[in-house]
């Protein structure tokens, strides 16, 4: 079986990417060999790794089939945080406040910051994230619209912060990269060691810039390149992924009506994740070093099922 930490990454993943609500033996079958065979046991893990979602605030919903069974699923609209309707001001404002008062607290323990609502009323926020020591540094340099520096894996990075945002647990800031001259966009946990900030008033953002639009909606696409691997789908599962990729993903058409698509794999946990979903039916085949790395996880996955 898989790690318990990777096993909880990829049913969150697999529960926020499905468009219908998915029953136990089907997210079984979905993550394979990374739930025990036996069911008694399959059931156990599942109950386990469904309460400590819940308990890190993901709202795991829970609907009944035509059949009777039990499915799940993570309604997106209430586990991202709902547009307060604040101005450009107001909510960069905001951003500095509370990220100010949540320094220091731990992740599963932030008390809900109430908006002028009763204390009984929900306020929409639906996941802790936990406290990071460069978000109040951040979210400072974006208000005062000055640059940053920062090192993120091994490289420095010079940032106009045109804003921040939150997605499936993480923070995320986005900005033009002085280097590149091109949008970027970096996980706030991955930045490596303290921030400089430069001065006020360096950078003007973009007209009508909304961070939550810049930030790419495919999980499998965060991170701060544009790598992308071929994926070859056979015939059968083929003409679903043209729907979700679109035209311009296809690479090449083959005679079996198989199809090679280019795919986004900037992050490697959630691109493995999606690759798993397709079982047999879909391989990489580049670059060289992303298909190892697949290789080498689900040798890894069969060893560990080996073993049980």
């Amino acid at each position: 079986m898989a790690d318990p930490l990777e096993r909880l990454t990829n049913l969150l993943a697999l529960l926020l990417e499905t468009r219908e609500p998915l029953t136990q033996d089907r997210i079984a079958a979905e993550l394979a060999n990374q739930y025990p065979v036996d069911l008694i046991a399959r059931r156990g893990a599942f109950e386990r790794d469904k309460a400590m979602l819940r308990g890190e605030g993901i709202p795991i919903e829970t609907v009944t089939t035509a059949d009777g069974g039990t499915a799940y699923r993570i309604d997106r609209r209430r586990y991202e945080l709902a547009d307060l309707g604040l101005t450009p001001d107001e909510t960069r404002a905001l951003q500095v406040a509370v990220a100010t008062v949540h320094l220091g607290t731990a992740w599963g323990e932030d008390a809900l910051l109430k908006l002028d609502v009763d204390a009984a009323t929900p306020t929409g926020t639906a996941a802790a994230l936990g406290s990071l020591e460069a978000l109040p540094v951040l979210f400072q340099a974006n208000t005062e619209r000055a640059a940053v520096t920062f090192g993120y894996r091994g490289t420095t990075r010079n940032l106009d912060p045109y804003g921040l945002v939150s997605r499936d647990g993480f923070w995320y800031v986005v900005g033009r990269d002085h280097a590149r001259d091109q949008m970027r966009t970096f996980r706030v946990d991955r930045i490596d060691g303290t921030i400089d900030v430069g001065g006020p008033g360096t950078f003007t953002a973009p007209v009508g810039f909304v961070p939550a639009d810049a930030l790419l909606s495919d999980p499998k696409a965060f991170g701060d390149s544009d790598a992308e691997a071929t994926v070859l789908v056979d015939a059968g599962h083929a003409a679903r992924l043209l729907r979700e990729l679109g035209e311009g993903a296809v690479r090449e058409r083959r005679d079996d009506g198989s199809m090679v698509f280019a795919v986004p794999c900037a992050n490697r946990w959630a691109f493995r994740s999606w690759l798993l979903g397709f079982m047999e039916h879909a391989e990489v085949l580049a670059p060289a070093d992303v298909r190892a790395e697949v290789i080498e996880w689900l040798q890894a996955i069969a060893d560990a099922g080996s073993r049980t």
